[in-house]
């Protein structure tokens, strides 16, 4: 365990922003994972709600600085040329 006062408080930081940033990797991948479930299921009304949950949520978890912009808009990207294979 820490010996200094600032040693404890990173420590406890830490544990905090370690809880937070596995909240987030989960939530991107479970959200991403519906899309593609909708997809290959052949659902296209439920893989176009769900890509919509994904765009709304990416582009505010770039906004808090959780993605880089690119990487949301790369990810979004990607999931919507998946859903639009559906129709073709």
């Amino acid at each position: 365990m820490a010996n200094h006062k600032s040693a404890e408080k990173r420590a406890k930081q830490t544990i905090v922003r370690t809880e937070r940033n596995r909240f987030y990797k989960t939530r991107i991948k479970n959200l991403t994972k519906s899309v593609k479930v909708a997809v290959e299921s052949g659902d296209k009304d439920a893989a176009v709600v769900a890509l919509k949950n994904v765009n709304k949520s990416f582009h505010s978890y770039a906004t808090k600085g959780i993605l880089k912009k690119n990487t949301a808009a790369r990810r979004i990207s990607r999931l919507a040329k998946l859903v639009n294979s559906i129709a073709a």
